[in-house]
């Protein structure tokens, strides 16, 4: 379906639902309606080659009742036939209210409110599935390259009974691949709204460059404390632990939060480090569940002072505290970090001798409270002497406090910022993503 169309569709459908919807509602009852819907083109490949192809179209409603007091959230999947969903959403609305009459009244409750209306529309260009294919496939000639594409149109909607209404939508792909050279592997991702021969060639130019590396003799690294350097995507990696927990105002408020100390200012990070979410990288919409509209950027993490929480209506009327947008879940939804003045070809340079890092994964809080994270290391990461990269490591396992990686350990950050896109796939696509260059750190401990 042409994106056009199915943005139409899709926002015919959203107001007969939604006019159906409040017709509906009783005194006293409000609703607020939030959709996600997608049409996406699904490649897997294998050795160079298209294993699966799948186009999905889903459209998922949910629904947030409130009544007496209490809030009821249920689910839908729409058939995009308008006369069998509103039947569906007349039985829905009805199991809310049985619901309800059992549930005791929610005293931090957050009423719904008209919190205005918006539209943002972010158009790509993308390849059709005859001309994708060829694009991808022929400049990796001779490769065997494992790879899975995800590309259309993503939309968000949310309304409410008191007449909010917000829409977002992008067009845009993401390819999530590796090259392998027998168990040896070089992982990277190529993401834009538009395809560009010319960077899709590059991007993969540097991956068969890291995997030629490979083949030098492999090293062994003994436990210890080594400077290392994280190519953005790793660092991007090391800083998703800032979702878990570390930068919501309820996590802090009940004893948490593993920035706790630097809420409190007993800590601070390194003056090199600044931390924003930042939503006019168009990677989210800035509306939350409620359809409570967030700054457009709102400083986290001001050079190494944590200047903000992600604080939502629900913590603030717990906690006495001032919402500024967040979700629900308090995690930050488009987290962008200030460049600094390490360019890339000096980087083997200021590393000197230790590890270069491209990708880390199985990261997890070893000790939540002293900001403690562990993880491996992953796919094409490099024992470095002398500013020259000698060869592949075994993966490690690490663990450091981010009180250090991110304070006095850090020496340098990268001049250039590369988005580390979302690529989740569970039941839909996941919107959002990292902005963050490399970073230099001084004595990252691994443990075995």
């Amino acid at each position: 379906m042409n994106p056009l169309d199915f943005s139409k569709q899709t926002s015919l459908l959203l107001d007969a639902m939604c006019e159906r919807l409040f017709a509906n509602l009783r005194p006293g009852e409000d609703v607020t309606v939030s959709l996600e819907a997608e049409e996406t083109l699904y490649l897997r490949l294998n050795n160079n080659r298209v294993r699966q192809n799948t186009d999905v179209t889903q459209r998922v409603l949910q629904i947030r009742y409130q009544g007496g007091g209490r809030t009821i959230d249920h689910g839908m999947n729409l058939s995009g036939q308008v006369d069998t969903d509103c039947r569906s959403i007349d039985a829905v609305l009805e199991r809310c209210r049985l619901d309800a009459a059992v549930l005791p009244q929610d005293p931090f409750q957050v009423p719904v409110q008209n919190h205005g209306s918006s539209r943002e529309v972010f158009r790509g260009q993308l390849l059709a599935p005859q001309a994708l294919i060829p694009a991808i496939v022929e400049p990796a000639g001779g490769c065997d390259l494992v790879g899975f594409y995800a590309g259309g149109v993503v939309i968000s909607a949310n309304r409410n009974s008191k007449g909010q209404n917000h829409w977002f939508e992008t067009e845009n792909f993401f390819f999530d691949y590796s090259l392998y050279n027998g168990p040896q592997a070089v992982k990277s991702v190529y993401a834009a709204a538009s395809w560009n021969a010319p960077d899709w060639t590059t991007n993969l130019e540097r991956s068969k460059a890291s995997l030629h590396l490979l083949k030098r003799p492999m090293q062994s690294v003994q436990p210890g404390a080594y400077r290392s350097y994280f190519a953005p995507a790793a660092f991007a990696d090391l800083l998703g632990m800032m979702s878990w927990g570390a930068m919501s105002a309820a996590a802090w408020k009940q004893g948490r939060s593993p920035f706790k100390k630097l809420m409190e200012k007993e800590l601070q990070l390194s003056p090199l480090l600044s931390v924003s979410e930042n939503f006019g990288m168009g990677l989210t919409p800035r509306f939350n569940d409620l359809g409570e509209v967030a700054p457009q950027c709102l400083g986290l993490i001001e050079a190494g002072t944590l200047s903000n929480l992600l604080v939502s209506s629900r913590s603030a009327k717990e906690y006495g505290l001032q919402a500024n947008g967040a979700s629900g879940h308090e995690s930050p939804r488009a987290l962008d970090v200030a460049v600094g003045s390490l360019a890339d070809q000096d980087v083997l340079g200021a590393l000197g001798t230790g590890l270069y890092l491209s990708n880390l994964h199985y990261l997890n809080w070893s000790d939540p409270v002293s900001a403690r994270v562990t993880g491996m290391t992953r796919y094409a990461c490099f024992w470095v002497e002398g500013g020259e990269i000698v060869g592949p490591i075994n993966n490690l396992r690490w663990d450091e406090s981010l009180y250090n990686a991110l304070g006095p350990q850090l020496l340098a950050l990268g001049n250039q910022a590369e988005v580390s896109p979302e690529v989740g796939t569970y039941s839909k696509r996941s919107p959002g993503g990292v902005r963050a260059p490399g970073a230099l750190i001084d004595a990252f401990h691994f443990t075995l």
